[in-house]
């Protein structure tokens, strides 16, 4: 817990120092750039994903200083059942984000859908024994962050605040909201 709270802390002084980096450069440029490198892959930790994923991301439409973006990635969490079992699980985490900005720094604000199977222990009543189901289970992650990508491509990174809203879905009752996220990215744009 304290570890998460830490991580937490000090993506958040990031975000707040790279933002305002961010504005101090806008002073500087008159003309937004246009992203020529409209693709992207990249590694993230943490962030729509929940721990890791690999990531695809295309910029499928951009006007000034706005750009819309959509992304998709895979993950396969281990789960531990026993000292002589182990099973992988898939994650796909889906992402449309909004950024804004001039060049090569931009402000992130997004939301997703990531779907996962994950494992659940149900109790049975009737034969009061426990049974372990894997089970389709579903949150939404919220963004807001920094982007370095330059209009040329090349190194890409990002990093960001990301709670997420837990869905009603793997046997569990109302909406969950998980305010302690946060990711950072890196890959490459072209």
């Amino acid at each position: 817990m304290k570890n998460g709270s830490t991580f937490l802390k000090l993506a958040f002084t990031v975000t707040l120092a790279l933002a305002l980096l961010i504005s101090f450069d806008s002073f500087a440029q008159t003309e937004p750039e246009t992203l020529t490198a409209k693709n992207a892959v990249y590694l993230e930790f943490g962030g729509s994903s929940g721990r890791y994923a690999i990531n695809y991301s295309k910029i499928f439409h951009q006007k000034g200083k706005l750009k819309l973006n959509a992304s998709a990635g895979f993950s396969m969490w281990r789960n531990q059942i026993n000292d002589f079992k182990t099973i992988w699980l898939p994650v796909i985490p889906l992402e449309v984000t909004a950024f804004y900005g001039r060049s090569n720094h931009h402000l992130e604000m997004g939301f997703g859908f990531t779907s996962l199977l994950d494992r659940t222990l149900d109790f049975d009543s009737e034969t009061l024994e426990l049974e372990d189901k894997v089970v389709l289970d579903a949150y939404i992650p919220l963004r807001v962050g920094y982007r370095y990508q330059k209009p040329e491509g090349g190194f890409f990174f990002r990093v960001g605040y990301t709670p997420i809203i837990i869905l009603p879905t793997g046997g569990r009752e109302g909406w969950i909201f998980e305010p302690r996220f946060a990711g950072v990215s890196f890959g490459k744009s072209f």
